[in-house]
């Protein structure tokens, strides 16, 4: 087996190798009503559309949506963008492909911070929270979720979508918050708290392994719903807890994605859960941002206009180098 290529290595006209995650697949028909597969791969450096022409109905038994994939194939260019033709592909395991050098790390997005570090400080800030009741439901909730939080993703396409970036998107908006509470005199604990919380129950509604979806529960309820769950749950715990507190807590989790519309009942009503909404804004857009720009495939100074914010973006030039 020839050297692994990752997908940010990809060059239009050259025959490549390597396994990535399967996280897109769809049987459909050409225009001569020929099946074909479309299917969409990722790895830690990037993602990439695939097709598969040829002896479609053998190699469709061989893998499904989710599954590690050993391939090998032809990098072509469609759109002005890299497109994968795949030749051969098979499941890939450390039981068959270890020895070839497949690892799960290779093809799973991760944060570029260390997750240990980034717990370590998300627990300090938590222990400086005043309030002995807000400190206490956040560690609670925290300690009974730690293995599940230092790995999950804080959405499946957006803003974080990758190897513990909860705990990355969480952290910073906390460090954002941290230099905005005294200019805009809001209650430091009662924000912070919100942070910590307010997403909370993205670790019901995505269910993440190598790669995430949403769970049934997700679908149906929402991480807002079921964040308010978990905290209520978790407050049964905690005698004497303040409940207007509570409510105001409540408020800022099931207001943070709101809009103000005229009949928006749960748009924020207080400073902390606006901030809050502001901040999250701010931070999702900027990681956006940065991802359009490291994943660019594109040659010169500009990204291309397929991205979030459906723009070509400026790179950069080499003038300061």
């Amino acid at each position: 087996m020839k050297s692994i290529t990752s997908i940010d290595k990809f060059k239009e006209g050259e025959s490549i190798q390597g396994f990535y995650l399967c996280f897109e697949k769809h049987i459909r028909h050409n225009r001569n009503g020929d099946l074909y597969i479309d299917l969409r791969l990722r790895d830690k450096s990037g993602s990439i559309n695939a097709k598969i022409w040829d002896n479609v109905k053998v190699l469709n038994q061989k893998f499904e949506s989710g599954d590690p994939v050993a391939i090998s194939g032809d990098v072509e260019s469609f759109m002005e963008r890299p497109h994968l033709i795949i030749k051969k592909i098979n499941r890939a395991s450390v039981q068959y492909y270890g020895r070839y050098g497949y690892d799960p790390s290779l093809i799973v997005p991760s944060s570029n911070f260390n997750a240990s570090d980034m717990w370590k400080s998300i627990v300090r800030i938590i222990k400086s929270i005043n309030s002995n009741y807000l400190r206490r439901l956040v560690s609670i909730i925290y300690k009974d979720n730690k293995e599940v939080l230092m790995t999950h993703p804080a959405t499946i396409n957006l803003h974080y979508n990758f190897r513990s970036g909860f705990l990355e998107h969480t952290l910073s908006m906390a460090k954002i918050a941290e230099n905005l509470i005294k200019h805009y005199n809001v209650d430091r604990d009662l924000l912070l708290a919100g942070i910590f919380l307010h997403d909370i129950g993205k670790i019901v509604e995505i269910s993440s392994d190598l790669e995430s979806n949403y769970s049934d529960k997700g679908k149906f309820i929402g991480h807002t719903m079921l964040g308010r769950d978990i905290v209520r749950n978790t407050l049964k715990k905690i005698k004497n807890f303040p409940k207007d507190t509570q409510t105001k807590l409540e408020h800022i989790i099931i207001s943070e994605e709101a809009k103000y519309a005229s009949d928006n009942k749960i748009a924020p009503k207080i400073p902390e859960s606006l901030l809050l909404l502001l901040i999250k804004n701010i931070d999702s857009k900027m990681n956006l941002f940065s991802m359009t720009l490291d994943k660019s495939y594109d040659d010169g100074n500009w990204t291309d206009s397929h991205n979030f914010f459906r723009t070509s973006l400026f790179k950069g030039n080499d003038d300061k180098k």
